[in-house]
C-alpha cells in the first residue's frame, strides 16, 4: 500500500538531487553533476512506483516503472508520455557518465540535460498525486 509519507520523501530527494547536481555542475564536478542527475530522475521514479503500488528496488526497474506509468497515461497526455520515452533515455545516459573518462564528460551538454532532469521531473510530479 502507498504512503504519502513515502512518496513525498521519495519526490523531496528527487528534487534535493536536481539541485545538488547543479551545485557539482557549478564548480566543475562533471561526474557526480551527472550522477546527480540520474539520481533525480531514479527518486522520482520510485515515488512513480510507490504511488502506483509497483516494485522499485533496483535500476532495472527505472525502465519498467516509466514504461508502465507512460502506458497509463490518458490520451490527452501522449505527448507528454512520449517526451517522458526521450527523458528516460537522456537519465540513463547522465548514469553512464559517472563510468566515462573526464575528458570525454562536456559540462553544456550536462547542463543541458539537467535541465531535461528538471522538465521530467516536472511531468512525472503529478503522476506520484
Amino acid at each position: 500500500m502507498a504512503t504519502q509519507e513515502a512518496i513525498a520523501e521519495y519526490r523531496n530527494q528527487a528534487w534535493d538531487f536536481l539541485a545538488r547536481s547543479r551545485s557539482y555542475l557549478a564548480v566543475g564536478d562533471l561526474h557526480q553533476a551527472s550522477e546527480k542527475g540520474w539520481g533525480a530522475a531514479a527518486w522520482m521514479a520510485k515515488a512513480v512506483a510507490e504511488a502506483h503500488d509497483r516494485e522499485y528496488e533496483s535500476h532495472s526497474q527505472f525502465n519498467v516503472v516509466l514504461r508502465r506509468v507512460v502506458r497509463e497515461m490518458p490520451e490527452n497526455l501522449e505527448a507528454d508520455a512520449s517526451r517522458i520515452y526521450e527523458l528516460q533515455g537522456i537519465a540513463r545516459g547522465l548514469h553512464q557518465n559517472f563510468y566515462t573518462r573526464s575528458d570525454f564528460l562536456d559540462g553544456e551538454e550536462i547542463k543541458a540535460n539537467l535541465d531535461n532532469m528538471e522538465e521530467l521531473l516536472t511531468l512525472l510530479h503529478p503522476v506520484t498525486e
